[in-house]
């Protein structure tokens, strides 16, 4: 009865946060199709995300790499899965051997892991895959991500030198004490006009990944066409174990 309670408190909380993106939409003048929810479900048990899917959802995100290819081959295959952070070189083929239904990577970093995400495709012949650059918006050592001034540099090297990988657009983790007028985000938005005039591209074809469970709300005002939400919806989490 616990773990029904649970699961009907998730659906419950995820419709509350579809509410307020749609709000949010709407007094940044978008429609609210145009912004993406990921509920990112890492330390959650597959149960709670099998309840979303049965509620309509299919955009889930992972952090993980080792959860991540555990949960995904137990639950349905049109699911569009996003790994999110910072991913380990050497693990790149195990994730997309394992995620077949992997539908983007927020983020790529460096030059490095561009290039064996690249050819990890190649190797299993599937479609390519969508991919944000990660900026480092805050300045943080604890952060992964390119600092902004590198942020066109990298961009141009996944778009003409990895043709497995779809540029897709840019993504920040962001500080956690967002302040009322938020740089992070205008940081992001400033490598985004950066970027887009550098390799030709229109602002629609390159999205913004930013806001969490904090401040979502703020970065879809701000232009986010991407939210990463995990608490929110899913609950506090729990760190049995750290395994990148």
């Amino acid at each position: 009865m616990a773990a029904q309670a649970a699961e009907g408190a998730v659906v419950t909380a995820f419709r509350s946060v579809l509410r307020r993106v749609h709000q949010a939409a709407e007094r940044s003048g978008r429609p609210y199709e145009r912004v993406r929810v990921v509920a990112v479900s890492k330390t959650k048990p597959i149960s709670l995300i099998r309840q979303l899917y049965d509620a309509g959802h299919r955009c889930f995100g992972e952090n993980y790499v080792q959860e991540f290819i555990e949960k995904a081959p137990q639950l349905p295959e049109d699911i569009e899965w996003h790994f999110i952070g910072h991913l380990q070189s050497n693990k790149a083929k195990v994730l997309l051997a394992a995620v077949p239904n992997l539908d983007m990577v927020e983020g790529v970093d460096n030059e490095k892991i561009a290039n064996h995400l690249d050819r990890a495709v190649a190797n299993i012949g599937r479609k390519p895959l969508r991919v944000l650059v990660q900026v480092n918006t805050s300045g943080e050592a604890s952060k992964s991500g390119v600092d902004p001034s590198g942020c066109i540099e990298l961009a141009r090297h996944v778009k003409l030198e990895c043709p497995n990988l779809e540029f897709s657009g840019l993504m920040t983790i962001g500080m956690a004490d967002y302040s009322s007028t938020p740089e992070n985000f205008r940081t992001l938005l400033n490598c985004r006009t950066q970027v887009c005039k550098a390799l030709g591209i229109t602002e629609q074809l390159c999205e913004l990944s930013m806001g969490m469970s904090g401040d979502f709300e703020q970065a879809i005002e701000k232009g986010s066409t991407n939210v990463r939400i995990g608490s929110t919806i899913f609950g506090p989490r729990e760190y049995p174990k750290k395994d990148k």
